[in-house]
């Protein structure tokens, strides 16, 4: 089999905050911003790289889901327990410097993990936990 990954889904609850964000801190390209009844679906991916996305959701527009489970998952947005990506980069201490000179919210600074990886830890605005691994 021969299966690549397309796209992945993150929360947003900010189509402006995301936009910014993922554009202007990450670097990332804009390559869809659809809007439908309010809301807005943004594709956002890293630059020479057209077949990764990552597409940023309202979770609201979710078919089906009871507003009980949105409350729920606003809640966990907020406490940064919904959503979580795992990036990767060769220089992790020029991509923390450049997302804590954006205002991001650190988790964690670059640090050596007792399980064979140097990465840091950060939120997006809509709460989701990013983290960066050192390539090597």
């Amino acid at each position: 089999m021969d299966i690549t990954i397309a796209s992945s889904f993150l929360p947003q609850n900010d189509p402006e905050a995301a936009t910014a964000f993922y554009r202007d801190t990450l670097g990332f390209e804009i390559r869809k911003d659809v809007g439908y009844n309010g809301l807005h679906w943004i594709t956002v991916g890293p630059p020479g790289q057209p077949e990764t996305s990552i597409v940023l959701f309202p979770p609201e527009a979710t078919p089906g889901i009871t507003d009980e489970e949105r409350a729920t998952i606003t809640e966990m947005m907020a406490k940064g327990t919904y959503g979580t990506l795992l990036l990767a980069t060769k220089d992790l201490d020029g991509a923390f410097e450049r997302l804590q000179a954006g205002a991001a919210e650190v988790v964690q600074e670059p640090t050596e993990q007792p399980y064979g990886v140097r990465d840091c830890a950060f939120r997006d605005p809509a709460g989701n936990l990013l983290r960066i691994q050192e390539t090597r």
